[in-house]
């Protein structure tokens, strides 16, 4: 247990106060439909870049992270550079299509290029794993933070306590409450994660050397055999491009912000700063686990990682900063993918059946949406510690659901050929194939690591999509294509272009430092 000082208290209420007071300032203009789902197509570049970092940096990275790096190296970081390249090739290559096309939801760019039944397909896959996902894993996580520190809390009294107050706040604000607490959200996690890693690091005297000198070589090194256990070289060359697009391009929780851009320069520059803030969790949050291997010898779990450091080396404040910065986290996470869900379900399936809904009716049904969501999510919360783990839970069940989800999509924006049945069959078909791969690893016969099965996910659901298309596919009219036409779409401007390859090229500098 971590106790708190009086200190560490008044930050945490601070927190929460000012949370409370961006959410009631944002929030005052009564917002309908555009507003509560994409912030009137407003949002600046900052706001973009602090909140896709911020909604991406859940209670389960800060404390995961360096219990991962503790157990089995900096490897773990790979998900994080990795998430860069992925953001930038999003950039220069996707987000023109979400602009010029106007879309509202990510499936609506599939229905454009398919028809309808793909625009469905896609929604429905990512509203399930938004909330058995992201947000109920989120709640999970947050829950075992709160016990930390309240250890008489129960977790299902802490997992009601954040999904109430996320809920709300969310519900009654939309997209922009979320993006703009999401800043404050993102810069306590950047100072508390910070200052922790620096006080680490000032126990080996600030010296690399030293840090080198303490814990074993394989454990600073970005590049892993091919039968690690924790992640495999190859998974990392093939699974995490595949995670990594559909979580940062296809997935709602995301892309949501890029959807809400004012133009083509603020989702641009937006794109590049998140990017670049994918860089440091390397530094703040995997090397101070790799260094507790030296400091705290007698850890005996992962998860006791982050806490121990909290405990041994936070004075008084930072506890209180780093718990706010739990919070944050939390939230943000919560709070995007309520918002992204709520979005789905009234945009992809209420408002194409019932046409003549106008848009307060919308914005209405959406808050409901978001209730009934964060009840669901919080129901379905604690028994995910009947899991192996939380880590497993949520990176296989993405490597299993989304991996045919972005074949299809790379395969609508690559060719010319293929036609919404044969995708749509050809989808359909991926998701069979991976649902009994997925049973024959529980029952043994199968056994490779989840980024490598991302990657046959790809290559079957690929396969089957045009053997369709072969058979009896018909091919898609000029409407279709024109919607994935870059010919037709903004252009990424000339200095946002050359920083995403200068972020592309420093990228690749750490990973050769570390590899």
């Amino acid at each position: 247990m971590q106790t708190l000082a009086p200190l560490d208290y008044a930050i945490v209420a601070l927190y929460l106060v000012a949370v409370v007071a961006v959410s009631i300032r944002v929030t005052r203009r009564s917002p309908d439909a555009d507003e509560l789902f994409l912030a009137g197509r407003t949002l600046g570049w900052g706001v973009i870049g602090l909140s896709l970092f911020a909604s991406n940096i859940s209670s389960t990275t800060l404390i995961g992270l360096p219990g991962a790096a503790w157990a089995h190296g900096i490897s773990v970081a790979n998900y994080e550079w990795m998430a860069a390249l992925v953001l930038i090739v999003s950039l220069l290559f996707v987000v023109p299509l979400f602009v010029g096309n106007r879309i509202a939801t990510v499936p609506e760019l599939l229905e454009r290029r398919y028809d309808a039944r793909l625009r469905k397909y896609l929604s429905g896959v990512s509203v399930v794993l938004g909330i058995f996902l992201d947000a109920a894993g989120s709640l999970y996580a947050g829950s075992l933070v709160l016990q930390l520190f309240f250890p008489d809390l129960s977790l299902t009294v802490s997992v009601a306590l954040i999904a109430v107050f996320a809920g709300l706040y969310t519900a009654a604000g939309g997209l922009r409450a979320v993006a703009y607490t999401d800043v404050l959200q993102a810069l306590i996690l950047l100072a508390g994660s910070a200052t922790l890693a620096i006080i680490v690091f000032a126990e080996f005297d600030f010296s690399w050397a030293r840090v080198v000198a303490s814990v074993p070589a394989d454990r600073l090194s970005l590049v892993r055999p091919l039968d690690d256990p924790a992640l495999p070289w190859l998974g990392t060359l093939i699974g995490l491009p595949i995670l990594g697009f559909y979580y940062w391009t296809m997935n709602q929780y995301v892309a949501q912000r890029l959807l809400g851009a004012r133009d083509m320069r603020a989702a641009g520059y937006g794109a590049l700063l998140a990017a670049g803030l994918k860089l440091l969790p390397l530094f703040f949050m995997v090397l101070p686990g790799v260094m507790a291997i030296a400091l705290l010898p007698a850890l005996d779990q992962p998860d006791r990682v982050f806490p121990a450091l909290v405990a041994t080396y936070a004075p008084a404040g930072l506890a209180g900063l780093i718990l706010a910065g739990l919070l944050a986290a939390i939230m943000s996470s919560v709070d995007s993918a309520l918002n992204s869900s709520s979005t789905l379900l009234t945009l992809d399936f209420v408002k194409p059946r019932f046409p003549q809904l106008d848009v307060r009716a919308q914005a209405r049904l959406g808050r409901i949406f978001t209730l009934l969501l964060v009840a669901i999510a919080a129901l379905w919360a604690p028994a995910i510690a009947d899991f192996p783990g939380l880590f497993a839970y949520l990176q296989q069940g993405f490597a299993y659901a989304a991996s045919p989800l972005v074949a299809t999509f790379i395969v609508g924006l690559a060719s010319r050929r293929v036609g919404a049945s044969a995708a749509f069959y050809g989808t359909a078909s991926g998701h069979l194939f991976s649902a009994a791969w997925f049973a024959a690893t529980q029952w043994g016969a199968v056994d490779l690591h989840f980024t490598l099965v991302a990657g046959v996910l790809v290559a079957v659901t690929t396969a089957a999509i045009f053997v369709f298309q072969a058979c009896a596919g018909t091919a898609p009219d000029a409407v279709q294509l024109a919607s994935v036409s870059r010919r037709a779409m903004p252009g990424v401007p000339v200095n946002v272009r050359r920083g995403g390859y200068l972020l592309i090229a420093l990228t690749l500098a750490v990973v050769l430092l570390f590899r």
